[in-house]
């Protein structure tokens, strides 16, 4: 095990990569890309950003168990329901999008990557870790679910 797993939690995450991300866009200007539909891409990942989280965070309130990222071996069950049909991180999901959204509005090839790293550390970091736990605990249902259902989308 790392020391980084599960240890920074993805909301710490998402906030550092909004920074770097608005850092790159005003110091690396030669990175400037013009796109096109700036604000509808912006606010078509804001809403859906904002959909698929509290999707997410429902399901988990509704089932009764953890929503707390950094401490997986709380969980009490298996969430299949709602969102969590489509992804198995739906919330994760939801911060990527609002990075998507935040890069592209900043019309940045450095930020956009950004995203990636953000994509590459959750992966890593979190969602690795979470998925051995989970395995732990809940054993060959949690490994069919992982069969069934990918893991952003």
């Amino acid at each position: 095990m790392h020391r980084l797993e599960l240890k920074i939690p993805p909301v710490a995450v998402f906030v550092i990569a909004m920074v770097l991300i608005n850092r790159f866009a005003h110091i690396f200007t030669f990175a400037h890309v013009p796109l096109p539909y700036v604000g509808l891409v912006w606010s078509v990942c804001f809403v859906l950003a904002g959909f698929i989280g509290i999707a997410g965070i429902y399901e988990f309130r509704k089932a009764k168990t953890t929503v707390n990222p950094t401490k997986p071996h709380e969980a009490s069950t298996i969430v299949e329901s709602g969102i969590f049909h489509y992804s198995r991180n739906p919330m994760y999901l939801g911060l990527l999008l609002l990075l998507i959204g935040f890069a592209y509005w900043q019309q940045n090839i450095l930020s956009l990557l950004t995203c990636f790293a953000f994509v590459w550390y959750i992966n890593r970091f979190q969602i690795q870790p979470e998925e051995r736990t989970l395995t732990q605990i809940f054993g060959q249902p949690y490994i069919a679910y992982k069969a069934r259902v990918r893991r952003w989308l």
